[in-house]
């Protein structure tokens, strides 16, 4: 495998990624999260880690303008190591049902502090519509 579909496969399976969001003046917000894939659906929870409360501002975001994009990236000292993937998309905020229990569902297959602790928060969903990658090297070509 090479090219993008190798730069997703690692996104897929990285811990972090970084969740964009714009409230209904136009400012923009961004948070890290977990988050974890299913097709071209990306999920994401309002999850037990601190926060001052669960109303989130990405959540009033979401339902102001659902136009968001969740970045994974890679940094390394070595540059040439470097990589990023960007999910564009329209986010829906899930509360119950069975897209939500799918979602966390993944989340816990993805992340063992979620197997411990189930969420039980909100999940955004993100239908990805484009996904856009970089890399410093190739893949698929050795080094």
């Amino acid at each position: 495998m090479s090219g993008p579909l190798s730069l997703r496969r690692l996104a897929t399976a990285a811990p972090v990624a970084r969740l964009a969001t714009v409230d209904a003046d136009g400012r923009p917000h961004l948070v890290p999260c977990c988050f974890a894939l299913e097709g071209d659906v990306a999920y994401s929870v309002v999850d037990h880690k601190p926060k001052r409360t669960a109303a989130l501002r990405r959540l009033d975001n979401i339902a102001a303008n659902p136009g968001v994009c969740l970045l994974v990236d890679h940094y390394d000292d070595d540059w040439s190591a470097l990589w990023w993937v960007r999910f564009d998309g329209t986010a829906r905020v899930v509360i119950e049902g069975p897209e939500h229990e799918r979602a966390i569902t993944r989340l816990m297959a993805k992340y063992p502090q979620y197997r411990a602790t189930p969420p039980s928060g909100a999940v955004v969903a993100i239908d990805v519509t484009t996904v856009r990658s970089w890399s410093a090297r190739p893949f698929g070509v050795p080094e």
